[in-house]
């Protein structure tokens, strides 16, 4: 196989071809694996992940990455190099948390490279750093009625729905005629459709449906739409930013809807092994952040166990006598 040296300098591309040759011969003789670069992992990664939900936040810390690996072999990224991007982005001033996406999407691509690809013959250490535990902030019905009444119709139309089954906004937005059954008052979230990989089974109740019901003949394929058309933008727009300001509310974002709907259901009672099926999260740890907020069900349990109980079956003055004596006694 010929390949172009890149230069017109006879001494230059002398020097390619020899150590071109030498590779090659490393490569068939000693089963050294061919030196492959940073750029055609990314490349590769990308062509790969091309359906991937998160594929654009992907891109935004490879972004950041590019500039510092570019070009570098991939055997070089050792973990010396992995501790110096981790430090880099933490001088940066970014979150715990982006500085560990970033590590993480780095992290992938190498994984990759080594145990899918055989392009490495060994991974270099990764450490994360901490975050702080999830963040739980919801509305209370009066606010999310109050924000409701500020939302122009297609917004208020999905917000409406998040809150009443739970959903993220992706499948929101995603949402198709083909996935709701109306005589069983159900809609469904495909596996590859879900954060989880697992279809979501949705129940939609009276709120849900009315809304659904809305969003007839306004497309005939989109339950949700923006002038007639599916809707494609991300949802926290600057007509979300100035609703949430006329209806005074601050420090909420669009998925924090489905923080409220999961607050919601614990506040009224609602299992947390029944709420984890309903929003479709893959182990228990992941909605006992809402339990807290279900604690009138179990007072009842609480007064099981009293430490002051009635005494029965003595003669009190007797009783209180006795103490009395005994109390005499201790130094």
């Amino acid at each position: 196989m010929s390949q172009s040296s890149g230069t017109a300098n006879k001494r230059q591309a002398q020097e390619f071809h020899d150590k071109r040759k030498a590779e090659l011969w490393e490569q068939e003789r000693l089963g050294v694996k061919p030196r492959r670069i940073w750029d055609e992992a990314v490349v590769r990664y990308l062509n790969e992940e091309v359906n991937k939900k998160s594929v654009g936040d992907d891109k935004l810390h490879l972004r950041w990455l590019q500039p510092r690996l570019e070009g570098m072999d991939l055997a070089q990224i050792t973990r010396d190099v992995v501790d110096g991007l981790r430090q880099e982005s933490q001088n940066t001033g970014v979150s715990n948390a982006t500085t560990n996406r970033r590590i993480q999407v780095l992290r992938a691509i190498l994984r990759r490279a080594h145990l899918e690809w055989e392009w490495l013959d060994r991974l270099p250490r990764f450490r994360l750093l901490k975050e702080p535990q999830g963040r739980v902030r919801y509305l209370t019905r009066g606010e999310a009625a109050r924000l409701l009444a500020e939302l122009p119709e297609h917004l208020r139309a999905m917000a409406r729905f998040s809150l009443a089954t739970g959903l993220r906004q992706g499948n929101v937005k995603g949402l198709r005629w083909s996935k709701v059954d109306f005589e069983r008052k159900a809609a469904w979230v495909d596996a590859s459709e879900a954060k989880g990989k697992r279809a979501i089974p949705v129940p939609l109740n009276t709120e849900a449906m009315q809304v659904i019901a809305e969003q007839r003949g306004k497309n005939p394929e989109w339950v949700f739409t923006f002038r007639g058309k599916p809707v494609e933008f991300k949802t926290s727009t600057k007509a979300w930013r100035n609703a949430l300001k006329r209806a005074g509310i601050e420090n909420f974002r669009w998925h924090d809807l489905r923080h409220t709907w999961a607050s919601w259901h614990a506040q009224g009672g609602t299992p947390m092994h029944v709420l984890q099926k309903l929003g479709g999260w893959q182990t228990p740890a992941m909605v006992q952040r809402y339990a807290h907020l279900g604690m009138d069900d179990l007072k009842r349990y609480a007064e099981q166990v009293r430490i002051q109980q009635p005494v029965t079956g003595y003669d009190l003055a007797t009783l209180e006598k006795r103490r009395a004596a005994e109390a005499t006694l201790c130094p």
